[in-house]
C-alpha cells in the first residue's frame, strides 16, 4: 500500500513538475517578443539594434514632445473613452433585455449582437466603411466612435449578462411592487449588483478601443490618427525607436487594465459569496 502511495505521489510530482515547465515555455514564447522590445525603447541608439550602444530615455522624451504622437494618443483617447461610455449605455440595455427574453430567436439575436468578436476585423471595417461612407461619417470622430462602439459592445454583452446569470430577477419584482419605477429599481438594485461586470466589459471595451488600429486605417482621416495607427504609419514609412517607447507605453496600460480586471473579478466573486452566505 505504501509502495503504490509512494508511486502516485512520485507521479503527480512528476506530472506537476511537467505541467509548470511546459507552461513556463509557453508563457515565455508569448512574452518573448514583448521583452525584445522593452530593452530597445531605453537604447541611445537611432537604430534597433542588439547589443544596445547605450542607455538613454531620449526615445520617451521624443514621444512625449512630439506634437504628431501626442495628438494620436489625444484622438485615442476620446475615441476609447466615448466608445466605451456608448458601448456602456448599449451593452447593459442589450443584456438586460436578452436576460428577461423567452424567445426562440434569443440565440440569433444574440449571435448577430457577439458577431463582431467573430467576424475578421478586415470584413467589418469594410462593412462599417460602406455603410458609413453614403452617411458622410468616414474621417469624423463620429464615425470612428460610432465604429468602436459596434466592436466594442459585444464584450460588455458578453461580461454583464455572465453576472446577470446569477442575478435574482425577483429582487427587481420586488422594488417594483414597492413602487419603485423602472429607473430607479435599475439603479438601486440591479446595477450594484451588475457593477463589477460591468466594469470588467468596459476595461475590456475601453483596451479594444484603444488598441484597434485594422478601423481606423479604413475611416480615420488625418486628423483622427490614433496612437495605433500611427505606430502602424511609423512601420511602414519610418522606422524609429520611438515606436518602441509608444508599444512599452500600451505594454504598461494593457497590464494595469488586465490588473484591474483581475481585481473586479475578485470583488465579484466576493460579493457572490456574500449573497450566497
Amino acid at each position: 500500500m505504501s509502495d503504490t502511495h509512494a508511486l502516485r505521489t512520485a507521479s503527480q510530482r512528476i506530472a506537476w513538475t511537467t505541467t509548470v515547465v511546459v507552461s513556463g515555455l509557453v508563457l515565455f514564447f508569448l512574452m518573448a517578443p514583448i521583452l525584445a522590445i522593452m530593452p530597445l525603447s531605453f537604447s541611445s541608439g537611432a537604430y534597433l539594434t542588439y547589443p544596445l550602444p547605450g542607455f538613454s530615455l531620449r526615445w520617451y522624451f521624443d514621444f512625449l514632445d512630439s506634437s504628431r504622437w501626442m495628438l494620436s494618443l489625444k484622438n485615442s483617447m476620446i475615441i476609447g473613452v466615448s466608445a466605451t461610455i456608448l458601448s456602456m449605455v448599449l451593452g447593459t440595455l442589450a443584456s438586460l433585455g436578452l436576460a428577461q427574453w423567452k424567445s426562440k430567436f434569443k440565440p440569433l439575436v444574440l449571435a448577430i449582437v457577439l458577431s463582431p468578436v467573430v467576424v475578421p476585423g478586415v470584413i467589418t471595417a469594410v462593412g462599417l466603411y460602406f455603410f458609413f461612407a453614403p452617411l458622410g461619417l468616414t474621417g469624423s470622430y463620429s464615425g470612428l466612435i460610432l465604429a468602436h462602439t459596434a466592436l466594442c459592445t459585444p464584450f460588455v454583452v458578453i461580461t454583464v449578462s455572465a453576472t446577470l446569470q446569477s442575478f435574482d430577477m425577483n429582487l427587481s419584482r420586488a422594488a417594483a411592487s414597492l413602487g419603485a419605477s423602472p429607473m430607479v429599481g435599475f439603479r438601486r438594485v440591479i446595477l450594484p449588483l451588475i457593477l463589477p461586470g460591468l466594469a470588467s466589459g468596459a476595461l475590456f471595451a475601453f483596451a479594444t478601443s484603444f488598441d484597434e488600429v485594422v478601423i481606423v486605417l479604413f475611416m480615420a482621416g488625418p486628423e483622427q490618427r490614433t496612437l495605433p495607427r500611427e505606430m502602424f504609419a511609423g512601420i511602414r514609412e519610418n522606422i524609429s525607436p520611438t515606436i518602441t517607447a509608444v508599444a512599452v507605453v500600451l505594454t504598461i496600460i494593457s497590464v494595469i487594465l488586465l490588473a484591474s480586471m483581475e481585481l473586479l473579478r475578485r470583488r465579484n466573486e466576493r460579493l457572490k459569496g456574500n449573497l450566497h452566505g
